[in-house]
Order: C-alpha cells, then structure tokens, then sequence
C-alpha cells in the first residue's frame, strides 16, 4: 500500500460521497417537481449526506469494496442510500412520473460523469493530485450511473422494469426495491 493509493481511496470516497447525494436529490427533485412532497416532508430535498446514509449501502458496502481497492483490487466502487419515500398516489401520471423520479438519479449521474471528465481534460496537463481527485469522482459517478441502470431490485431501473411486469411479479419487484434484498420490513415505512 502506498500513499498514492491511500489517496486514491479517499478520493473515490470522496466522488462516492459527491454521486450519490446528487443522486439522491435529483431523485427528490423530481418527485417535488411532478407532485410528491414526500421527500421534503422526510428531509430528502437536501445535499446533506446525513439524511440519505443507509447503514449498510453508504458506509459498510463501500466501505468493504474501498478496502478492496486499497489492497490492491480495481476502481470497482458502490454505494446505495436509504429508499427514497415516494407517495406514488401525490403524482398526476402515476407511471411516467415514478419512471421519470426513478431515472433522475442516474441521469444526474450521468450528467455527473460528463462534467467530471470535462474537468479531466482541463487538469490532465497538469497530472496533479486535482487530476486524480476529478478522475476518481469521474469514475464513481459513471459506476454509480451504471449500477442504477441494472434491473436489481432496489436500484433504480429495477422500479422503472416493474411498471411493465404483471400485476403480481410487479408487486414482488416493487416491494423488494422498497425495502432492499437485504432489509426486513418494518410497520409503517413509506414506500
């Protein structure tokens, strides 16, 4: 281990952290732009980091994949907040407008990923630590844009996929990406 890859793991910390508040603001944007209130009433209209934290996808999950790439692995960086709440019955078309909510976040990665590379072409000359710093959170974001286009409950695409399931696989996958593969239910959550 060297203090390059040291640094090399805070930054794509850093870039994690940036992708996936963004992420998640861009999904209560939109919800509050076609109509749900929900996430602000919860606190998720904000760039705060602390609303989105979930234990085991912002901190444990990244955490173990950083430790990876410290000892050596790949750039292969992921992390996932907290279930963004949705009250579906507050949109005026509920399917487009749950389709739209659910691919804001990784379009604002995207929309992530492009400006952290523009900044790569103006910093590579300088080959400094600004550089490595815009690259790696070049590199989280497109991870994260791309992970949340995988039909896997509970990311992202995976609610936009179950509006086209029959009622019953819809529900199943609609459920599972409310609460997560790895979460039990817990009585009144807002889904």
């Amino acid at each position: 281990m060297t203090g390059q890859t040291a640094l090399h793991v805070v930054y794509l910390a850093v870039g994690l952290l940036v992708g996936l508040v963004v992420h998640e603001y861009a999904h209560a944007w939109a919800a509050m732009r076609l109509g749900d209130v929900t996430p602000k009433q919860y606190g998720r209209l904000t760039l705060n980091p602390k609303p989105h934290i979930d234990p085991f996808g912002t901190i444990f999950l990244p955490g173990i994949l950083l430790l990876l790439v410290l000892f050596g692995g790949g750039p292969f960086v992921f992390a996932y907040a907290k279930p963004q709440p949705l009250n579906p019955w507050n949109l005026r078309r509920q399917d487009q407008h749950a389709t739209i909510i659910a691919l804001a976040g990784p379009a604002a990665n995207l929309v992530l990923a492009f400006l952290f590379g523009l900044l790569v072409r103006i910093t590579i000359r300088s080959g400094g630590q600004l550089f490595l710093l815009v690259a790696d959170c070049l590199i989280a974001s497109a991870v994260l844009a791309a992970m949340n286009l995988l039909p896997i409950p509970p990311l992202d695409m995976s609610r936009v996929v179950a509006r086209l399931l029959p009622p019953r696989a819809r529900e199943l996958m609609t459920n599972l990406a409310a609460r997560g593969l790895l979460e039990q239910p817990s009585p009144g959550r807002v889904h």
